[in-house]
């Protein structure tokens, strides 16, 4: 029977002009963990361009241990205490290690509580362990933690765990473990290089689904100096925890929570939205094509109105029927001439719902549409968004304008209206404006389904009624293709016969 091989422990010892302490640190490390024999390890410092002989100390001790598995590295630039980490954890990753931990150079962390931090990942029981202070929350004062800093470790940890909906006993702990797999799923790389990388980490990890248990540490605080701008580390953790949500609803982006290459919309028919907006003007028992009808949700609630519905789009269907959708066709929405194909007696509406911001060309995507549907003159139901809703507008003004995954600024749309320029578009392409109305944000997928949703929908409603341009978060548009120059001489050639027929009738008779 083949032997199990081992797995790999990184211990990541990060320091800064720790001359002073790094020595011990390394001493104080158990043999358990030098020698284990439940996995293989290696202790990894890197020495920030430290000004100090902290890197020379943590040489001399390998040599005077030769046993010890170590590597010491240096910065020939100081890369901050984020950076730094970036570099150790990229090591893990290149060098195929199965579980890092994080280690300061100052002491400030028992380096005794190796095995205890290491043990749950290894036995599977969770992603990370964090050695927290604030299990025991009084020990960390008794262990010598400043007031200002416990109290400032409390009001951050409180409310990052409402922002994040997350139970935590502290974010701020410099003590943790982790899976490697968990690093390799998140985009560590593009984290701050300052002490707030330790928050970034931990959100990615959340947001990927990672398990976070933690564990309860000693306190120490000694002679070590202390590098960290308290009110602005503050400042960059708030920002940081509430751009992580904002990028969930399409209003911020930023790559370090960018972790899918797909983005999967979901239905919003519980609430006033482009779904139900679409479903409120489409009749009963009507024929519907529904152009990038994504995975089914708008045809679902027309099918429970006995329509029938084709549904197109450029992805294919994945070998299942999509729910609600009769027909599906695959579209090439840049190529609309050309791809589609329509071949029922009768066609009653056209959905475009966030459409016309991805194609190349809406202008040539209406008129193709126009003529291929010429003969049916349907009712065309348009929702785009609103490039001057009020969040676009501050976000300018504040000289930002950030693509993400969703939402307005959405890194897939080419196109972008506001309602004078969608009509306009539509005027020009030959389409007649029916009517106009502004969407508001989907609040339930910010706050959830609650009351507070409820109250700042009906606000937003009232808003928009006030001013849809500035409060409608997307515009909607119910529209009718004008009839098309061919269609206009062939009905004229039709007439022409009908009254030549009809004259001879006349004689005839």
């Amino acid at each position: 029977m083949p032997r199990k091989k081992k797995k790999k422990v990184l211990i990541l010892v990060v320091a800064y002009n720790a001359e002073g302490h790094i020595e011990s640190v390394f001493e104080r490390i158990p043999d358990s963990i030098w020698d284990s024999k439940e996995f293989a390890t290696e202790v990894l410092i890197i020495d920030d361009s430290s000004s100090d002989k902290t890197a020379e100390l943590s040489l001399e001790f390998k040599k005077k241990h030769r046993k010890a598995n170590m590597r010491a590295l240096r910065n020939p630039v100081n890369q901050g205490y984020g950076g730094n980490q970036k570099l150790g954890y990229y090591y893990a990753v290149q060098n195929g290690f199965d579980i890092v931990v994080l280690l300061h150079g100052d002491g400030q962390y028992a380096p005794e509580l190796l095995p205890d931090m290491i043990a749950p990942i290894l036995d599977g029981d969770t992603n990370i362990v964090l050695g927290s202070r604030m299990l025991n929350k009084w020990g960390a004062l008794k262990g010598g933690m400043p007031l200002y800093k416990f109290l400032g470790n409390r009001i951050l940890t409180i409310f990052q765990n409402v922002v994040l909906k997350s139970s935590l006993a502290e974010f701020h702990t410099g003590y943790r473990a982790y899976d490697v797999r968990t690093l390799k799923s998140v985009p560590f790389e593009h984290n701050s290089n300052d002490f707030d990388f330790d928050t970034d980490v931990l959100i990615q990890a959340m947001d990927v689904g990672s398990s976070i248990k933690e564990i309860p540490v000693p306190t120490f605080y000694g002679d070590e100096i202390c590098h960290v701008n308290g009110i602005k580390y503050a400042f960059k953790i708030i920002r940081s925890s509430f751009l992580s949500r904002l990028q969930k609803y399409g209003i911020y982006y930023h790559s370090k929570f960018d972790y899918s290459e797909e983005t999967e919309y979901p239905p919003k028919l519980d609430f006033p939205s482009s779904h139900t907006f679409a479903v409120k003007h489409v009749a009963k028992g009507a024929m519907v094509v529904d152009i990038e009808c994504g995975g089914g949700h708008v045809a679902r609630k027309l099918a429970e109105k006995g329509c029938l519905v084709h549904g197109y789009d450029q992805r294919p269907a994945g070998g299942a029927p999509l729910d609600g959708v009769a027909f599906y066709h695959k579209l090439d929405c840049d190529n609309f001439g050309r791809s589609f194909r329509f071949s029922e007696g009768r066609l009653d509406y056209v959905l475009l719902l966030d459409v016309l911001e991805h194609v190349k060309s809406p202008e040539e995507f209406l008129a193709a549409l126009r003529h291929k549907t010429a003969e049916f003159e349907p009712t065309v139901v348009i929702t785009t968004p609103n490039i001057a809703f009020i969040v676009m507008r501050l976000s300018l003004l504040f000289g930002q304008f950030n693509y993400g995954k969703r939402g307005i600024l959405d890194l897939t749309h080419k196109r972008l209206f506001t309602f004078r320029q969608l009509r306009s578009t539509l005027e020009s392409s030959g389409y007649e404006v029916l009517s106009v109305a502004g969407i508001p944000p989907p609040w339930p997928f910010v706050f959830g389904k609650g009351l507070f949703s409820k109250a700042l929908m009906l606000a937003n409603l009232l808003a928009i009624k006030i001013w849809k341009g500035l409060f409608a978060y997307q515009i909607a548009v119910v529209a009718k293709p004008l009839p098309t120059l061919e269609a206009l001489l062939k009905s004229a050639e039709l007439e022409k016969e009908l009254g030549i027929s009809r004259r001879r009738n006349e004689t005839d008779g």
